[in-house]
């Protein structure tokens, strides 16, 4: 269950800097920072904001199949697990590297790339930790519910 509330708050992070930088975008919101400190740049908006819609409607469903512990983002593997986690790190470095090369210059993509790169490494921890585990849970629960 813990890990579906860090996933979920990852989730809601990633929806507001979204949401920020669509109401800066769209509305002219002056109270947030301006768009050139949302938007590095590296993909104009009109085809960043489909793609992080896109993340945020895979990130939703994972959350759902976690919270459940059912469906295909429920199903747990040590190897994927292993393979997110590296991964993870791995993209965590490269926003290290990003800040470094540029100076610190577009933090809040870069904070955000990191919420990213959290996600995907509690996403597996999950997955690498719950093959061993799930079978242990499943035969308490059974035990739990023989002795009603």
């Amino acid at each position: 269950m813990s890990t579906a509330i860090v996933l979920t708050l990852l989730t809601l992070l990633f929806l507001a800097r979204v949401t920020g930088q669509a109401l800066v975008a769209f509305l002219g919101v002056t109270w947030l920072p301006p768009m050139d400190a949302w938007f590095s740049g590296y993909l104009p908006y009109p085809v960043l904001l489909p793609v992080q819609a896109l993340i945020l409607l895979v990130q939703a469903t994972i959350d759902v199949h976690v919270w459940r512990d059912a469906g295909y983002f429920a199903r747990r593997s040590v190897r994927a697990g292993r393979v997110l986690r590296r991964f993870a790190c791995l993209y965590a470095l490269v926003m290290v590297i990003r800040f470094v090369v540029t100076g610190g210059a577009h933090m809040i993509p870069i904070v955000f790339h990191w919420v990213l790169a959290g996600y995907l490494f509690t996403l597996g921890r999950h997955y690498a930790r719950g093959e061993a585990e799930k079978p242990a849970l499943s035969a308490g629960r059974r035990l739990r519910g023989a002795g009603r």
